[in-house]
């Protein structure tokens, strides 16, 4: 049975930052492309960030450019998303998407 969790979240400043990872189990990501993507209230599911499955290429909406970092760790079957300078635009619902499996979804909340 495969299963995606996520830890990380949270609430926190604007210009704050946070780390979102998603573990794998019940599935070998390796040659797999893994991303993740978020839902803010009221609004379509978007993707945020793209990783291939070597890690070599990175894709990532305008809107993140420059503050979130998507990377992985193949041995450890993870990937992870760094957020930094977080506005409260960003407030949302994060998941991960492994082929066509998804995550829990994590909270971020960006408020003073």
């Amino acid at each position: 049975q495969v299963q995606l969790v996520q830890s990380g979240g949270g609430l926190v400043q604007p210009g704050g930052s946070l780390r979102l990872s998603c573990a794998a189990s019940g599935l070998a990501v390796g040659l797999l492309a893994m991303s993740w993507y978020r839902q803010a209230p009221g609004k379509e599911r978007e993707l945020v960030a793209r990783i291939s499955s070597g890690g070599v290429s990175t894709n990532y909406a305008d809107s993140v450019k420059g503050r979130f970092t998507i990377s992985r760790d193949n041995a450890k079957n993870t990937v992870c998303l760094q957020m930094n300078n977080l506005k409260s635009e960003d407030t949302a619902v994060y998941y991960c998407y492994i082929v066509r499996y998804w995550g829990q979804g994590t909270e971020v909340t960006v408020s003073s």
